[in-house]
């Protein structure tokens, strides 16, 4: 089997993970620290917090930004839920704007329409490695005096004009095992507002500056030292993973983009794309349905999934949230076609011919 997914992880992690149990210090520590330090130089930010999840820090990022009970924050329908759940944990509500059809992401063009008086932020997620319109955002952002929190947990290093994601506003990153770079689970917070960083820092840690001296109500949201240890070793790789994502994106696409019925990914312009996903689209030309293609991949041992088969607002979870009346077209085409194929750093010239030979013979 082709796996979608295959975190590369060698002897650098191996012996990072034996010097901290060496140590015996395995909770929050150095190791931490210079992550922090080392990913906050990598994103161009002031500073970087680091927390247990790519969930954790959206939580805390929405916290540390003011959203609290009853506040409205504009986002995208189509991610993994902990985008919006998010806003939800904080007593917010999500507002959700239809998405660009060839980027997957929350269309810039749809944002100010949904701007209420509750409205405190805007909340694009930069999906499956390709930033969002980050100069339309910002721009609206700023006339309407709203917070941007940048969803960039699939786009580590990704950038719009020259700028890395997570560096416009304040940026959170997962670092799960199927991410470009991991930490075998966690997230950070990117920020260059210290007021911001005062209070992820304490919000991830029990409202504490001082051992059991507590100021606020915290959460234990911390990054171990074990984990971070991976995080510092996959960081200086990243770059040659992104890189390696991009050329493989590149092949498949040369090999895929004349199937009728299939249309590969696009990168649109001023953008730097680095694949956390290859999705393409299965349309109604296509011989068979996306459910019967998958089905012929898994035949042919070619890992495959589908990023997301629901929109959020039609999630049994938010059935009493006052959805049941939205009507975004876009996103319920695009739920309804696409799938992702591998793309990532481990796969061999050999997994990419088969890739392309298989899916070419199935839709003919």
């Amino acid at each position: 089997m082709i796996p979608i997914a295959n975190p590369s992880l060698g002897s650098e992690e191996e012996n990072a993970i034996k010097n901290v149990l060496n140590s015996n210090i395995l909770a929050q520590g150095k190791q931490v620290q210079e992550f922090e330090k080392n990913f906050a130089d990598f994103i161009g930010t002031k500073h970087a917090i680091a927390t247990s999840s790519g969930t954790t820090a959206l939580h805390v990022a929405l916290l540390a930004t003011g959203i609290k009970k009853n506040d409205e924050v504009i986002t995208t329908p189509f991610s993994f839920i902990a985008s919006s759940n998010s806003i939800v944990y904080c007593n917010a509500k999500p507002v959700f704007a239809d998405i660009d059809e060839n980027t997957f992401n929350i269309n810039a063009d749809l944002i100010e329409e949904k701007i209420s008086n509750k409205t405190k932020a805007i909340m694009p997620v930069h999906l499956f490695g390709q930033p969002a319109e980050m100069k339309k955002i910002m721009q609206i952002a700023e006339k309407h005096n709203l917070t941007v929190i940048e969803d960039a947990c699939q786009s580590h290093g990704s950038e719009f004009d020259g700028k890395k994601t997570g560096s416009f506003d304040t940026g959170c990153f997962s670092f799960y095992p199927t991410k470009n770079m991991t930490t075998s689970e966690g997230g950070i917070i990117t920020t260059d507002s210290d007021k911001i960083n005062d209070l992820s820092r304490l919000l991830r840690e029990h409202g504490s500056r001082k051992k059991y001296y507590n100021e606020i109500l915290g959460y234990n949201f911390r990054m171990t030292n074990i984990a971070a240890a991976i995080g510092l070793e996959q960081l200086k790789k990243l770059e040659n993973f992104n890189e390696k994502r991009q050329k493989n994106a590149e092949y498949l696409s040369k090999g895929l983009k004349d199937i009728p019925g299939l249309i590969v990914p696009e990168t649109a312009s001023n953008r730097t794309h680095v694949f956390h996903q290859y999705t393409v689209r299965i349309t109604n030309e296509a011989k068979m349905s996306r459910n019967s293609f998958s089905e012929k991949l898994n035949e042919n041992q070619i890992g495959n999934s589908v990023f997301y088969p629901v929109p959020l607002y039609k999630q049994s979870v938010y059935k009493n949230f006052g959805f049941e009346n939205i009507e975004l077209p876009v996103t319920e085409k695009i739920c309804n076609e696409v799938i992702s194929l591998p793309v990532h750093p481990m796969l061999s010239q050999k997994d990419l011919d088969t890739i392309i030979s298989v899916v070419s013979k199935i839709l003919g």
